[in-house]
């Protein structure tokens, strides 16, 4: 008899903020793999919200420890790390038609770096079809209400480094947030967190 190859699978994303479509499809796809690594991305191009270490520490707070899970952080290609935690199948979620052609791109060139590398879209729960980080943050900044749409622990640590109150720059409304787009007007690309 041969032995069983554990089924690793990775989940990346930029995280920041991490919001409960993320957790849906963490939890949806956890029973699917033996070990499921939460990839967050480190991406010098981006104006984060969040420090990687912070966003590290957020879903590891809120995912805990449990068995078969993992939050790890990397930069550069998706597919070297892959190698680095030996993974074959990336999990990627899928909101709307506008998400699959990035995404298949993505998907196209991940297995022509790396052919045994094949990636499983994942619908959310109709709930959180449209969420996203990028919106998420635009409507706090706002003022807009994301209860339901983000974890409390998540939502604690967006006022506290944004409230003027507490020393931050910027805050909710205030010039200095990222982005700058009213949420109605906003268009562009769709970003890999």
């Amino acid at each position: 008899m041969s032995e069983r190859v554990e089924r690793t699978a990775v989940y990346p994303g930029s995280f920041d903020p991490i919001h409960n479509g993320h957790l849906d499809l963490i939890e949806r796809c956890r029973p699917m793999y033996d070990r499921l690594v939460i990839a967050v991305l480190h991406n010098e191009a981006k104006r984060a919200l969040f420090s990687v270490d912070e966003r590290l520490e957020i879903i590891r707070e809120l995912v805990g420890e449990r068995a078969g899970c993992e939050v790890l952080s990397f930069s550069g290609l998706l597919v070297h790390f892959m190698d680095q935690v030996g993974a074959r199948i990336v999990v990627r979620g899928l909101r709307a038609v506008t998400d699959f052609e990035y995404e298949f791109q993505m998907a196209m060139m991940n297995r022509r770096l790396n052919p045994r590398v094949e990636t499983v879209f994942m619908a959310p729960k109709e709930e959180y079809n449209y969420l996203s980080s990028s919106l998420v943050k635009e409507v706090f900044f706002l003022g807009g209400d994301l209860s339901g749409l983000v974890p409390e622990p998540v939502l604690a640590r967006m006022r506290r480094r944004l409230d003027p109150r507490a020393g931050q720059a910027g805050g909710p409304g205030r010039a200095g947030r990222p982005g700058g787009a009213a949420v109605a007007g906003k268009a562009g690309r769709r970003s890999a967190g």
